[in-house]
């Protein structure tokens, strides 16, 4: 009978010991897959965010250059507006990142920060600092973000 107990209770903690060992397995599987769906959705985050600062840079140094060039006033509004749109277009994919990786936060907000200080240039010269600032800010983001993405792998 004694052997019967200790048989019973070996299987018994078997079980347990299995059953302990699946959830611990189950959870690690859960939480690498949510850091890989993490990733990837910085990734994405930050694949918007450097191609919506390209397009507002792009549209101010347009609506800039028209602007210190003597542009007639129909094709500044139509520039002003156009840069308003890719303005705007820069807040979900900005908020996203910061989000999702707060160490980026700022190399991500100083980036769109040099994207709109190309507003106002005092001169062509001036306006060409303001883009060459605004890429190196975004090549600062993209460097700290690869770093950043190699460390977690």
């Amino acid at each position: 009978m004694g052997e019967t107990v200790i048989a019973v209770v070996g299987t018994l903690l078997g079980g347990a010991l299995t059953a302990l060992f699946q959830s611990r397995s189950a959870r690690t599987a859960y939480r690498a897959d949510r850091a890989a769906r993490r990733a990837d959705d910085l990734r994405a985050a930050l694949g918007a965010l450097v191609a919506a600062i390209g397009d507002h840079r792009r549209s101010m140094w347009h609506r800039e250059h028209l602007r210190l060039t003597g542009a007639s006033d129909d094709d500044l509004v139509a520039a002003r507006a156009a840069s308003h749109a890719t303005r705007s277009a820069v807040t979900a994919p900005l908020v996203s990142v910061a989000i999702l990786e707060p160490d980026l936060a700022g190399a991500a907000r100083h980036a769109a920060q040099s994207a709109f200080d190309m507003r106002d240039a005092a001169d062509l010269n001036a306006l060409v600092e303001l883009r060459a600032n605004a890429i190196a800010a975004t090549d600062a983001l993209v460097d700290a973000a690869g770093r950043l993405l190699r460390q977690k792998d």
